[in-house]
């Protein structure tokens, strides 16, 4: 593990960082939109939301891990990255607790949301990098997990604004795999007082944010197309602007969703999975 640890310690560190900002921007952003629910949450039940989101990053990363990181190395990588991240974590509550803060229960917080994403998350099986059911399953269940956390079961725009969060993530991933310069951030990850059980980071996102997602489906013989908006930026559109983009991306979702079964349904179709590391 030593030897993972410091070939691969620069990743190990951005990815924890990456992981750390976008599980405390998307807790953010899943208050906001639902202003009455967060008035209702209690500290636990936020950084319950905060784990989460924390869950299926870990898998995202092992997924991506699998397709960047050599084979003799992927698991040490892995529990490299769990080690990054404690230590990122432990940092990051350090300016709420100051020294009362108990890294043993941080290092067995971080190990569990380790192993129930393993067993959440490994069952879907899938290339990360491409569109298929099993990927839209995964991340359509862990957007309603997160409703469902919120206290709004059935929330629609709840479930895929976290699942629209949480996939946000899979190109800056890539970029740090990739060995390419980190995304440039105003400031580590911190904690504050006033929400000590969950982060308030400052840090961006990553290069690449996904503002428009679009995805068709096939089961059986039925063919589903779906499409859904990051949701700053459906709070950056004024109600006629979203009222305009909503009919283009009905019509395009039309368009996609036709081709796409003709495709789907055609004799030189051929069914076939690829199942991703997790």
């Amino acid at each position: 593990m030593a030897t993972a640890n410091t070939e691969y310690k620069d990743q190990l560190r951005q990815l924890a960082e990456l992981m750390l900002a976008v599980s405390g921007e998307s807790v953010t952003l899943m208050k906001k939109n639902a202003p009455e629910q967060a008035l209702a949450l209690k500290r636990q039940d936020e950084w319950g939301l905060y784990l989460e989101f924390l869950k299926i990053l870990f898998n995202v990363a092992d997924r991506l891990a699998a397709l960047h990181i050599p084979l003799k190395d992927q698991m040490d990588f892995m529990n490299g990255l769990e080690d990054a991240v404690t230590r990122q974590l432990t940092h990051a509550l350090e300016p709420a607790f100051g020294h009362n803060v108990d890294q043993m229960e941080i290092v067995l917080t971080v190990g569990t949301a380790v192993a129930e994403s393993r067993e959440t998350y490994e069952p879907y099986k899938f290339l990360i990098t491409e569109e298929s059911k099993a990927k839209s399953e995964m991340f359509r269940d862990f957007g309603e997990k997160i409703a469902q956390t919120l206290g709004a079961p059935g929330n629609s725009q709840l479930s895929s604004a976290a699942a629209l969060c949480a996939g946000a993530i899979v190109p800056a991933i890539s970029a740090v795999l990739e060995g390419q310069t980190a995304p440039a951030t105003d400031s580590a990850p911190t904690a504050s007082a006033s929400m000590a059980d969950s982060l308030d980071t400052k840090s961006q996102t990553g290069q690449e944010i996904k503002l428009i997602s679009l995805m068709s489906s096939v089961s059986g013989e039925e063919v589903e197309t779906r499409w859904g908006l990051h949701p700053r930026f459906r709070e950056d559109l004024t109600p006629a602007e979203l009222q305009q983009l909503t009919k283009l991306l009905n019509r395009v979702a039309k368009i996609v969703g036709e081709r796409y079964a003709a495709v789907a349904f055609s004799d030189e179709w051929t069914s076939w999975h690829k199942a991703g590391h997790a």
